[in-house]
């Protein structure tokens, strides 16, 4: 084996190299006091930085007889989820920082950056096997992390379901992947593809792919876990968990259907016109009707990941650009809201239950006004850029020509008008319902303040900055 070929892999090298120094300064700093927590946390934060600049300018490559594939599109996706990550440990400091946590803030670093890695490994396979290792490596530090606040029993059960329902679906898609090598005798993506043909096997292979799959995204009717782990993981990693895992899965699961599955896209995207639907569809029945906020936030999660996966019914270039660029908003847009939940719920004494931000705007009118422009985005309103990651995503979508396509997004278009009315309630309760006993005046901290300016800068300009969608679509094509 030529081990020169690990030289091919600069982010994945790079975000390893990363991992190990914050092993190192955590190993070092072995105290609990402030110098430890700073340490690691400017450490933790430079290093992702730097990251997303690698990300940035790494080009192209492959190893490993093709195991290893990563395209410009790739590349884009690596930095739009290391960002997300660089954003999600801004906004944690206060709950890393509070006695709940205790001395953990090390291996909550660790732990992100591992399911970071295997993200990246998922996304760059061009073998099934290597794609299997990298999902399983984003999994179990996610359950970690889910777990990681030992002190609260809802936790617990939230990890406990996430990883059951895991290893649920890792089964279910290695029955799926089984069935694909059985028909081909291979697992490459590149030789699966040359000797794929339709047959009762690869369909049944194709199914139990997608279903394990979808487990991951949350798509309907894959989604009766999200809920719960959502409600009982710490906000932080809750967040990490919306937008970080769920567009790594997104991405993932497009370029397999359109690289491996293309000569069966007739049955995948039937199968997609379903999923889609559902998801919109009963995510938002199901969000109005809750109480929670992070509870509502997952309704909103599943009906967001129906919206991603529109981009990949049309099966072309502009549906990669329009599910990337969709990622790209969704993560600042979802990150912004998760770090108000966490501000509140940290420092102004709340909890996470919805009639708290009754009357939020008369003590906290800055927090009410971000919260809303991120709420906006989410659902659609002009001019923010919510608005345009929709438009994408309905026009790759509607590039499939056929009625069924048509009648998808006419669909969504019904499902975001409904979507905008449960998104108002929030903002209801901040600025219209009355409310006797609001959350007391409180200063954010100054990590959840720059957190908040990046995401609502992302919030604002992303939609009128056309070149970021060029640059998206330049390295789609």
């Amino acid at each position: 084996m030529n081990y020169g070929q690990f030289l091919n892999m600069i982010p994945e090298a790079t975000l390893m190299a990363i991992l190990v120094v914050v092993f190192i300064v955590d190993f070092i700093f072995h105290s609990k006091d402030d110098r430890k927590h700073s340490a690691l946390y400017l450490t933790t934060a430079v290093l992702l930085l730097g990251q997303c600049a690698v990300c940035a300018v790494a080009e192209p490559a492959e190893a490993f007889a093709g195991m290893y594939v990563s395209t410009a599109s790739v590349n884009i996706m690596k930095l739009i989820l290391t960002a997300g990550t660089l954003v999600v440990v801004i906004m944690s400091q206060s709950w890393l920082r509070s006695q709940e946590v205790g001395n953990k803030d090390g291996e909550f670093y660790m732990l992100v950056i591992s399911t970071l890695l295997g993200m990246y490994m998922m996304m760059s396979s061009g073998h099934f096997l290597l794609f299997f290792l990298g999902l399983e490596m984003a999994s179990v530090p996610m359950a970690c992390l889910v777990a990681l606040n030992k002190l609260r029993k809802e936790s617990a059960e939230g990890a406990a379901k996430f990883i059951l329902t895991a290893s649920f679906s890792s089964g279910v898609m290695l029955y799926g992947i089984s069935f694909i090598y059985a028909a081909t005798g291979t697992l490459y993506f590149d030789d699966t593809v040359a000797r794929l043909t339709i047959s009762p096997l690869t369909i049944v292979g194709l199914a139990f792919f997608f279903s394990g799959l979808g487990f991951k995204i949350s798509l309907v009717p894959f989604h009766f876990w999200t809920a719960d782990t959502y409600q009982g993981a710490p906000t932080a990693v809750t967040g990490y968990l919306s937008v970080v895992s769920k567009g790594a899965a997104a991405f993932t699961l497009m370029a397999i259907l359109m690289k491996v599955f293309a000569p069966m896209v007739e049955y995948w995207e039937y199968i997609l016109y379903i999923v889609i639907v559902l998801s919109i569809t009963i995510a938002n029945l199901f969000a109005i009707r809750q109480t929670e906020l992070k509870r509502f936030m997952a309704f909103s999660s599943i009906s967001q990941a129906g919206y991603i996966m529109l981009a990949v019914v049309g099966n072309s270039a502009l549906g990669v650009t329009a599910l990337t660029y969709y990622v790209l908003v969704y993560v600042v847009a979802n990150m912004s809201v998760f770090t108000v939940i966490n501000v509140v719920e940290t420092r102004g004494g709340g909890n996470t239950k919805m009639n708290c931000y009754d009357g939020f705007y008369k003590t906290n009118p800055k927090l009410s006004f971000l919260m809303t422009l991120a709420l906006f985005s989410l659902a659609g309103i002009p001019p923010f850029a919510g608005m345009f990651s929709k438009f994408f995503v309905f026009m790759a979508a509607a590039q499939e020509g056929s009625f069924l396509a048509y009648f998808v997004v006419f669909i969504a278009l019904i499902n975001t008008v409904v979507s905008l009315y449960y998104y108002l309630l929030i903002v209801k309760a901040m600025y219209i319902k009355p409310c006797d006993t609001p959350l007391p005046t409180f200063q954010s901290d100054c990590n959840s303040k720059l957190a908040l300016a990046i995401c609502t800068a992302g919030i604002v300009l992303f939609g009128v900055c056309s070149c970021i969608f060029d640059w998206i679509s330049v390295a789609a094509n």
